[in-house]
């Protein structure tokens, strides 16, 4: 194994199941220790920490809710202060709520929608401000969107499609901002998969398979794979980018 990754630190949001496990365990599987966060899942995470620890690397979980900016700043300095330093940021915590509820439906929950923005967007913000103070020159920032972000193609999708589409545009700009340093900005279009989330509408789930070119569920482990590469020093080159990992739903 290469292990490009041997002596970078690692945090991987919404670590303990889906994609962000995914995540966790192939940065690892090159090398780097990893911290994960969860928001009540302490079972997982602790399960997802045994597993990292068993490929050879330090590994830790952290309990942060995203949707309280206020946290950002305390959850990455208790990740410094346990593993020494951060290089590699993985923005994968997300939740999906209300799907399938028009703009004008009378009965859409509102503090539900406003809850994802704030986990969706500004919390990732708020992690992306206070990592960026102390990441390591030549580091690595890596957002999760969805290619619903760029093309929403069914009705009802229009606030989770807007944090992820609100995203695209803050990797850009400070994939200007950090490249100085030699600090890499991009994000990871991922398509449909099994990550624990609330489950679609089987109408909608259908509609969307049927608009992929290659027609079927992703295997998180493929989308990972993506993102470790945007990680890795594979990558150096390669900043401001929007990955599509969705099986050419926004082809």
């Amino acid at each position: 194994m290469s292990q490009l990754l041997r002596g970078k630190v690692a945090l991987v949001t919404g670590g303990s199941r889906g994609l962000g496990a995914a995540t966790a365990r192939s940065l690892a599987d090159e090398g780097a220790d990893v911290a994960i966060t969860y928001v009540g899942s302490a079972d997982k995470a602790a399960e997802v920490v045994e597993e990292l620890a068993g490929r050879g690397v330090r590994a830790a979980a952290f309990q942060n809710d995203q949707a309280d900016t206020s946290r950002a700043s305390g959850l990455i300095d208790d990740v410094v202060a346990r593993f020494g330093g951060l290089d590699i940021l993985i923005n994968n915590a997300a939740i999906s709520v209300e799907q399938g509820r028009k703009v004008d439906d009378p009965e859409a929950d509102i503090a539900a929608l406003d809850r994802m923005h704030a986990t969706n967007y500004t919390g990732v913000i708020a992690i992306i401000r206070a990592a960026a103070k102390v990441l390591r020159d030549n580091g690595r920032i890596v957002s999760i969107g969805s290619g619903i972000g760029s093309r929403v193609g069914v009705p009802g999708l229009a606030d989770y499609a807007a944090t992820k589409a609100g995203l695209v545009g803050y990797t850009r700009g400070i994939s200007r901002d950090l490249a100085p340093r030699g600090i890499t900005v991009n994000m990871v279009q991922a398509g449909l998969m099994m990550t624990g989330m609330e489950p679609p509408d089987p109408e909608v789930v259908k509609t969307l398979v049927s608009s992929l070119a290659i027609q079927r569920f992703s295997d998180p482990a493929e989308t990972a794979a993506a993102i470790t590469f945007l990680a890795s020093p594979a990558a150096s080159y390669v900043t401001g980018a929007v990955l599509d990992s969705n099986g050419g739903y926004t082809a």
